[in-house]
């Protein structure tokens, strides 16, 4: 499969249509949340806006914590999340609105390893992985790499890409007090591009000037890459849903930006992207 990959800024992304001359400019419909997501949401608010002039979407990223927030408070239309909502978070729609939340997967992400791309080590276990992450393995000599420290980054706890590794990874321990976090997947990519020593997590569709590391279940198990195929079957140990949340049903111009998204093209777009479709 071929991917694209585009290496985000940190600052939002805010996407407007040009309104019509002399027409009022419509309402925008706001896209909120998963940094994870945000290029993904980019493209599609691109495309979709170039093919329905007059119909303004507007991406922003922040981490799926903060578009949930704004979805409870009401400050966007729809929320980007990387994570599944809480039941609490849902009871918080339910009663402040009196509407039930809608979840749509829209698209699927491994959640990939990033090491340097001078790094050997070429596959870890799930095992290795929590034992990094929480400080009990320290050395790459520990996991069949050179002798040298290994240095942690990773997200900030608003993110849901941080909470699924704690989740999913490191079996809801506390990672390491040495972990660096940063403010986007695209800053941990950087940070590990940089640092021989560095190995990161996020998105797969993020990994550029970096090393994927194959993911293995347990030492008896083959280590798989998040490809495609790897994906759909299962295999790849750290895979994900990717979701839309909107309070209640969509409707009007955000139900027909959803159904873009859904059909053959915008799923198109999720394989451009890097991530991976859902139909």
């Amino acid at each position: 499969m071929t991917r694209f990959r585009i290496r985000l800024s940190l600052f939002p992304v805010l996407l407007l249509a040009a309104a019509g001359c002399g027409g009022q400019r419509p309402s925008a419909v706001t896209v909120k949340g998963s940094d994870t997501m945000v290029i993904l949401g980019q493209r599609w608010a691109e495309t979709y806006m170039a093919s329905h002039p007059g119909a303004p979407i507007q991406v922003t990223g922040g981490g799926s914590g903060t578009g949930i927030a704004a979805l409870i408070n009401g400050t966007t239309e729809i929320c980007q999340a990387s994570r599944p909502m809480k039941d609490e978070e849902r009871k918080q729609i339910a009663d402040k609105y009196g509407r039930e939340v809608t979840e749509i997967v829209v698209a699927r992400d491994g959640l990939a390893i990033y090491v340097a791309e001078t790094n050997p080590v070429a596959e870890l276990t799930l095992g290795q992985l929590r034992d990094i992450y929480t400080g009990t393995i320290t050395d790459w000599s520990q996991v069949g790499g050179p002798k040298a420290p290994i240095t942690l980054y990773g997200r900030e706890n608003s993110s849901g890409t941080y909470e699924y590794f704690k989740e999913h990874v490191l079996e809801k321990a506390d990672f390491a007090a040495a972990v660096q976090t940063l403010p986007g997947t695209a800053a941990v990519v950087n940070a590990v591009a940089k640092d021989p020593g560095g190995v990161g997590y996020g998105g797969a569709a993020y990994a550029k000037g970096v090393k994927e590391v194959a993911v293995k279940r347990d030492a008896d198990t083959p280590g798989v890459l998040p490809k495609e195929a790897a994906i759909r079957d299962g295999s790849y140990p750290i895979s994900r849903d990717l979701y839309f949340y909107l309070r209640g049903e969509p409707q009007g111009a955000a139900k027909r930006f959803i159904d873009y998204v859904l059909s053959a093209e915008g799923q198109k777009l999720v394989t451009e992207v890097g991530y991976f479709p859902v139909r």
